[in-house]
């Protein structure tokens, strides 16, 4: 009996070939893994979260966009670097949740995209104070 290790036609299977990761794959993985921590509010500006509001609106324009706002990376064949901008709630410690971004997001990646991030910088670009309506409640009040 022959046993079949691979070796017979060019190596393992996972060695054949090779498997590219999109950037709008790595900003999507950055950008949930960013939601997920306590005290990130949104993400993104506040006239990229009104524009992308606006947009997602739209029949068909949607498409997924808001899960990248305020995300943009660099992604090679074995790393990546990863910028966010985020809004943070009030009373938050911005240190502490930019730490717990940058331990969400470098995991995520690495584990889901299987690239190595050499740095996550983020800039805290608004704090959502308590008694602050979104831009999305606020318009659809005023239709």
């Amino acid at each position: 009996m022959t046993e079949n290790t691979g070796a017979r036609y060019g190596g393992a299977p996972a060695s054949r070939g090779r498997t590219t990761v999109a950037d709008v794959v790595v900003e999507k993985i950055a950008g949930m893994a960013a939601r997920d921590v306590r005290g990130v509010h949104a993400l993104g500006s506040g006239l990229a979260r009104s524009m992308g509001t606006m947009r997602e609106r739209m029949p068909g324009a949607g498409s997924g966009r808001s899960a990248t706002r305020g995300v943009s990376v660099e992604v090679g064949e074995k790393q990546a670097a990863i910028d966010l901008e985020i809004v943070v709630d009030y009373g938050v410690s911005i240190t502490d949740v930019a730490g717990e971004v940058r331990e969400n997001v470098i995991s995520a990646v690495e584990r889901m995209a299987g690239r190595e991030v050499v740095e996550v910088n983020i800039m805290v670009s608004d704090v959502k104070l308590p008694d602050e309506e979104d831009e999305g409640e606020e318009r659809q009040r005023i239709q």
